[in-house]
């Protein structure tokens, strides 16, 4: 086993640690950088508004994807794709497409 597939099984549990947490309290996260963004935002006077602005949406999206990882039965969703049932997924029970 190489140096690479020895650190992935390490952080594996890591890893779903952090989108059982992203779950649970994504709203607080998302709060919490809103907060972070307009003290930033003030602070810089907003000279990086659309800068700040973008990175705040990407850092959410990246939350969003950790906190889908997991549906409420906590099992893992495929990584590139949506979870049925969501938005733009295959709701549940409809066969696959041929």
């Amino acid at each position: 086993m190489g140096f690479l597939d020895n650190l992935k099984a390490k952080l594996s549990p890591a890893k779903d640690k952090v989108g059982d947490l992203a779950h649970q309290h994504g709203h607080k996260i998302d709060q919490g950088l809103d907060k972070a963004a307009r003290t930033v935002d003030q602070k810089t006077k907003g000279k990086y508004s659309d800068k700040i602005e973008s990175g705040t949406k990407k850092a959410k999206e990246a939350v969003e994807r950790l906190s889908h990882k997991h549906d409420e039965g906590g099992t893992k969703h495929d990584e590139g794709g949506t979870p049925p049932g969501t938005p733009g997924g295959t709701p549940p029970g409809t066969p696959p497409a041929s």
